[in-house]
């Protein structure tokens, strides 16, 4: 597993762009005689492993692709590709996935039915590589789905997730304010851009303090405001952007319609036009009520009470939640900070590193999770 992280590592492509990768994992899965599917929703695969008694279809996914980083870690697997980098894990998700498939492939008389293993390209970029993979069958048949996440703000050792919605969906908008320049020192011939971008920016933040239910979690945040050339020229245009996060469609359609509803009547009450566009992104990720309560069993019972954290919800978004709106199933966090190793830096970090420890740990979960699923189809079959 080590070696072929380190060597994804230091060739990481681009979301949509995984060409080299999807055909090294084909090399990988053929060696080890595993029937394979390639250029599934793009550049994902498919591997199919069928057991030798009769059970249910059980998936698991990994994400393959990288990030637009530059790796500044000085190791001997560090990128050699300029400003690309597995920043988030992604190299991890796929070794875990190749460790999983040599295993089935090890030991096939003991798998009931059928485990689907989704290598799935571009997480990291909407409109993403789920649906396109769920467009060319890759759920087709399927009774479950896993997914894990290595996860560096989590210690290794410790492995989380929750019931219901565990991840935000994420949502993008773009404000452009056009109004009319104007000197400076003439404020009164002119509609000044700033002014009403500011303005926006402080009614916005009334979006979830007073029209948010206060026990439905969201986060509104402009992120960027650009505008003016130069001090004794007042701005004509504003450009706002921002991310909108929430974990219920009702409170999320509410504040699609209450963000746009504050544009439109704060730039027509100043005499501006303005341009609003939304970019939906992905839905949250939502558990399976029966199936988290598998992941504390499952976990438990390899791992121990005590590495098993019951996660609070996140405020980042996964299109692993496209799998879940369409079958039951999980996705969950396998700790893999940890300091002794460097493994310290956020996700998206050009410094970012793993404990390489926690592909072990990841891979026995979701072999966990797949056969305790399966036991219990096969026992009440």
């Amino acid at each position: 597993m080590i070696n072929w992280r380190r060597h994804l590592h230091q060739y990481p492509e681009l979301s949509f762009h995984e060409r080299v990768t999807s055909s090294w994992i084909a090399t990988q899965l053929s060696e080890l005689g595993i029937e394979v599917q390639t250029g599934v929703g793009g550049h994902g695969l498919i591997a199919t492993i069928k057991g030798d008694q009769p059970g249910p279809v059980i998936a698991l996914r990994a994400d393959i692709d990288a990030l637009p980083i530059q790796d500044e870690k000085k190791c001997e697997y560090a990128s050699k590709v300029p400003n690309v980098m597995h920043a988030c894990g992604h190299d991890a998700h796929t070794s875990t996935l190749l460790a999983i498939a040599s295993y089935y492939s090890a030991n096939r008389s003991a798998i009931c039915g059928e485990r689907r293993l989704l290598f799935q390209p571009a997480e990291e970029v909407t409109p993403g590589g789920a649906m396109p993979m769920i467009k060319d069958g890759a759920l087709d048949g399927v009774d479950v789905i896993y997914g894990v996440h290595l996860w560096t703000p989590l210690a290794y050792g410790l492995v989380s997730s929750k019931p219901g919605a565990f991840m935000s969906a994420a949502d993008e908008f773009v404000i452009d304010i056009v109004g009319r320049g104007g000197h400076g020192g003439l404020p009164h011939q002119a509609i000044d851009a700033i002014m009403i971008g500011s303005t926006l920016v402080q009614s916005v933040q009334s979006i979830v303090s007073r029209n948010v239910n206060p026990l439905h979690p969201a986060v509104v945040t402009i992120g960027s405001f650009q505008a003016g050339t130069t001090n004794n020229v007042i701005a004509e245009r504003c450009r706002l952007k921002g991310t909108v996060r929430s974990f219920d469609e009702q409170t999320r359609m509410m504040i699609h319609d209450r963000l746009k509803s504050l544009v439109t009547h704060i730039c027509q009450m100043h005499g501006a036009e303005f341009d609003y566009q939304m970019r939906i992104g992905y839905p949250p990720v939502v558990n399976d009520e029966e199936e988290a309560e598998r992941f504390f069993k499952v976990g438990e019972r390899l791992f121990g009470e005590s590495a098993v954290v019951r996660s609070e919800a996140i405020t980042v978004a996964e299109d692993f939640s496209y799998y879940l709106e369409k079958v039951p199933g999980c996705f969950m966090f396998v700790g893999a900070g940890n300091e002794s190793c460097g493994a310290t830096y956020a996700h998206h970090h050009p410094k970012f590193d793993i404990d390489e420890r926690a592909m072990q740990r990841a891979a026995r979960l979701l072999i966990g999770m797949a056969e305790e699923y399966a036991s219990g189809v096969v026992s009440t079959a």
